[in-house]
């Protein structure tokens, strides 16, 4: 059987080997002050306000992009005849991406057409016959049907408006435009 090594500590007195490891994971914090030296906490709050800086005017950048572009997207398709949507009446159609829209009859005589998308989280709006009103049954969102701005509920912007063209009997879908 071979013999162990103690160790010598600085006092003088012999400790085992495998005390000497419990220590070492016991030090609260086992770097020295050179580890210390490699990123100063200058040059570190340096580089978080320059990486900060750096995303705020990306961000400011998109933004920017987001608004210089023209958002009306535009693509004319047949929707229904006139005839088939009686006063009062709704027609659901896909349109751009095939996203649903509504064509609403009101009953001034008067044709209006909406993207089907809430403004909210983009749940499906549909057309409450009963109180004459587009309603987004996910968090009780209401829109006034002839304008589309919202009248009772979350949503903060009125719902897209879908431009139209009648030719003869038939409605046609022009262009989609943003709220």
């Amino acid at each position: 059987m071979g013999s162990v090594n103690p160790v010598t500590r600085p006092d003088g007195g012999a400790t085992p080997p495998n005390r000497n490891r419990q220590r070492r994971w016991a030090i609260e914090f086992p770097y020295g002050w050179s580890a210390d030296d490699q990123v100063s906490r200058r040059e570190l709050l340096r580089l978080a306000v320059f990486a900060s800086g750096a995303l705020f005017a990306a961000t400011g950048f998109l933004a920017g992009l987001g608004y210089a572009r023209d958002r009306t997207r535009q693509k004319e398709q047949p929707i229904a005849a006139t005839s088939a949507v009686p006063p009062g009446g709704v027609h659901y159609f896909d349109y751009i991406d095939d996203q649903q829209a509504i064509l609403l009859h009101l009953d001034t005589g008067q044709f209006v057409a909406y993207s089907g998308k809430c403004t909210h989280l983009s749940c499906a709006v549909y057309w409450h016959g009963e109180s004459g009103e587009l309603r987004c049954p996910c968090h009780d969102g209401v829109f006034d049907p002839r304008t589309g701005n919202v009248v009772a509920g979350p949503p903060t912007r009125p719902l897209e408006k879908i431009a139209l063209r009648q030719e003869g009997d038939m409605l046609i879908a022009v262009a989609q435009m943003p709220s």
